[in-house]
């Protein structure tokens, strides 16, 4: 006897492992699959007896009662819950150090602001900016609109993303930062260039990038369009009326849109009972939406009596209606994006307020609706060509 086993445990043992083998290349059968006694057995059965006799940790989710979706769907074990709340703890550790270092340089007059505070210091900053650059002239207007445009179209683009979409979010936000430029250079015909060179460059980049599908297409070419075309208008307008009166008509178009937003509040948040939208947005009421085109008319019946504007108070009424009813669309359809996206705020760029274009929600298809109107009317000598 060599090797410290009898001739017939080395028998024993080399039938077994047959049997053993004949029963894993047998493949796994019905009554296996459903036998509790053998639902846990690995590979083709070639375990020694006593792997058989250990006991397996327990599954997180079996097959039968595992949630539907992709495995990052499934419930964590303790373990790994506790190493993912401890990630998040330190991370915010790290966030309140930070914040402690930032507060303790700053005066104490700043020290603790609420949130009113916050918004109405942060809201100072937009409108000085806003006010500064479209009285300046019309290169520091189209810069401004190009800088709206490109931190609007990057916002839209991250939550798209949250989304379940993938756009390409650097032809987007290129095309939304040239189309003011394009338009304040060549007029329409620049708009439509632009247009076609973003569609081109998303069709190679489809054809090219295999994970590219059509949904990720339109949102890159709606995304650019959405945040950078629709901010051309106020530009038609600018270039439309000499010096200073087209810088005081943008100007009463901006407060004309923050008119809207504040009476709306204002008017809502008083004695607002009837919900407007209330799937898409709930704090918003019908009570606060008259009370925003109230403001919105005052505003375009100022603009009736700008030097170069021909325009009738009747036209400025109208006028002020419709597009106060555009900013209310312009603000629902952004908040049915974050909806959808799971987003609270666009962003975090404007403290107190969210991000940019949460701002801007408003302003987009206020600025278009007005230079149509404008043009179309024959308020400001615009030649479409």
């Amino acid at each position: 006897m060599r090797g410290g086993l009898s001739d017939d445990e080395k028998k024993s043992r080399a039938r077994r492992a047959r049997e053993r083998l004949r029963q894993g290349s047998s493949g796994r059968k019905a009554s296996d699959r459903t036998d509790e006694g053998k639902g846990d057995r690995i590979g083709f059965g070639l375990l020694a007896e006593e792997d058989e006799q250990r006991e397996l940790p327990p599954l997180v989710c079996d097959p039968e009662s595992a949630p539907p979706g992709p495995p990052w769907h499934y419930d964590l074990t303790d373990e790994e819950a506790q190493a993912r709340q401890e990630k998040r703890e330190t991370r915010q550790e790290k966030r309140d150090q930070l914040k402690q270092k930032a507060l303790d340089k700053t005066p104490e007059k700043l020290k603790n602001p609420s949130n009113l505070q916050v918004r109405f210091r942060t809201g100072v900053v937009y409108t000085a900016v806003t006010v500064v650059c479209v009285l300046a002239g019309n290169i520091p207007m189209v810069l401004m609109l190009m800088a709206v445009a490109g931190i609007c179209a990057g916002e839209f683009f991250y939550m798209l993303r949250s989304d379940a979409k993938l756009p390409n979010e650097m032809l987007g936000i290129i095309a939304a930062v040239l189309y003011p430029l394009s338009v304040y250079l060549a007029g329409l015909v620049g708009a439509m260039l632009v247009s076609l060179a973003l569609l081109l460059a998303l069709l190679v980049w489809y054809v090219f990038w295999l994970r590219a599908r059509i949904p990720d297409v339109g949102v890159s070419f709606f995304g650019a369009a959405y945040t950078g075309l629709l901010l051309c208008g106020l530009i038609v307008i600018r270039v439309s009326l000499p010096e200073p009166w087209g810088g005081l008509v943008v100007l009463l178009l901006f407060l004309s849109v923050w008119a809207n937003d504040a009476f709306a509040y204002l008017v809502g948040s008083k004695i607002g009972k009837h919900k407007l939208a209330p799937r898409t947005s709930p704090k918003k009421s019908w009570e606060g939406f008259f009370a925003g085109l109230v403001g919105s008319v005052l505003f375009w019946c100022a603009i009736s009596f700008v030097p170069g504007i021909v325009m009738s108070i009747p036209q400025a009424l109208v006028f002020g209606v419709i597009s106060g009813c555009m900013g209310v669309l312009g603000d629902l359809a952004e908040s049915r994006i974050k909806r959808n996206s799971g987003f609270k705020d666009s962003g975090t760029i404007m403290p107190g307020h969210g991000g940019l274009l949460d701002r801007s929600d408003s302003l987009f298809l206020t600025s278009i609706t007005a230079a149509i109107l404008m043009v179309a009317g024959g308020c400001i000598p615009y030649v479409v060509l």
